[in-house]
């Protein structure tokens, strides 16, 4: 069974391979497909976001703002693309990861690191970890050999890839006729996308924590007049 698993990895790779080598990715290219083959480009883009796709969402997100894709379609097939790219990594490293890590032992750090991750910062971590370049390859893999509850990371796996989809597809549509002359350092767009994310959630997460820590102090000092009011010393 091992076999079967490292004949899938090998089949996604020479698959993602060969679409990166027939298809360019860039504005033009996506423009053509969408041209000449129509409701058929969201298919391409669900298998390439089904192995990575960060540029080509951001691509098609510049092109749907010029008309040649619908956003919705081109939206929903990165979110469900990307969910299960990710599900049947999980799975794979569930079942087969230790006898693949074995037999691929350059694999060993990258799965170190995911997992010294997910033991820091664990739902944080799988919410993101599409959003950190360099461990992301690994990190379903790894989180399937992590013992991690199947069905928290498929729910979780299911929100992050909805704000994965939203953040790159929506970046690129709404900033799309400023992004055209950039797109040949569409790296440089996926940083900004990343660092608008995690700007976003560290904002989000800070207004929480302060609206939650007035919240509490409140409740205390609402505590501490209704202790001092029905006090012996006060009847």
């Amino acid at each position: 069974m091992e076999d079967l698993a490292q004949q899938i990895a090998a089949l996604g790779s020479s698959l993602y391979n060969t679409l990166a080598s027939v298809i360019a990715v860039d504005s033009e290219s996506i423009r053509r497909l969408a041209v000449e083959y129509g409701h058929y480009i969201y298919l391409l883009i669900f298998l390439w976001t089904f192995f990575e796709g960060e540029t080509c969402v951001i691509i098609a997100g510049v092109v749907a703002s010029q008309d040649y894709l619908e956003w919705l379609p081109l939206f929903l097939v990165a979110w469900f693309g990307s969910f299960s790219g990710d599900q049947l990594y999980f799975w794979i490293g569930r079942r087969w990861g230790v006898r693949l890590l074995d037999r691929i032992p350059r694999w060993r750090p990258g799965v170190a690191l995911v997992l010294d991750l997910l033991r820091r910062y664990n739902t944080t971590f799988i919410l993101s970890f599409r959003f950190i370049y360099g461990v992301r390859n690994f990190a379903s893999f790894a989180m399937g050999m992590s013992g991690l509850d199947p069905v928290r990371f498929a729910v979780l796996n299911f929100i992050a890839a909805f704000v994965w989809a939203l953040s790159f597809a929506g970046f690129g549509y709404l900033f799309g006729e400023a992004l055209e002359p950039f797109l040949d350092n569409v790296v440089l767009i996926s940083l900004a996308v990343m660092a608008t994310f995690f700007l976003g959630a560290y904002i989000l997460v800070t207004t929480l924590r302060r609206r939650h820590q007035r919240e509490a102090e409140r409740l205390a000092a609402a505590a501490t007049t209704a202790a001092t009011v029905t006090s012996p010393g006060n009847s």
